[in-house]
């Protein structure tokens, strides 16, 4: 799985109404950007939580998705918990996921999200299921 390919299935989802980015993807290890727009703010002009939520599940899936054997798994988020730190008004956040712990039914991915100037703005812990493919 490469940048460009996760760029194509991220076409017509969530991803792509939230303006979401993945900018690298390595054995463990994901970050994605996501704007702070009219897109993913709350009706106080700040970044909506459940938009830094959808930002970090989607860190922890895509780098779990890539650890686990293609062709007869997939996963899904089964938990997700955040904490929201800073409020966020404009401009772009960052999400870095890492793996925590890689088990063969589960994953947990610690999520930390900041904003241009490296500021915590969230953290989340999120607990993917790893199901086979029927």
């Amino acid at each position: 799985m490469n940048l460009a390919h996760l760029k194509e299935i991220g076409k017509g989802t969530l991803l792509e109404a939230l303006g979401i980015e993945i900018t690298e993807l390595g054995e463990g290890r994901v970050v994605a950007t996501m704007p702070v727009d009219h897109r993913t703010h709350q009706p106080f002009g700040i970044l909506h939580g459940g938009a830094s939520v959808a930002l970090a599940e989607t860190v922890a899936s895509i780098g779990a998705y890539a650890l686990v054997d293609q062709e007869t798994e997939n996963v899904v988020g089964l938990e997700i918990n955040a904490n929201h730190i800073r409020a966020v008004r404009s401009g772009t956040v960052t999400a870095t996921g890492t793996v925590l712990h890689r088990g063969k039914t589960t994953m947990v991915w610690d999520i930390k999200i900041v904003d241009e100037q490296q500021r915590l703005v969230s953290v989340s812990r999120c607990t993917i299921a790893v199901i086979k493919k029927s």
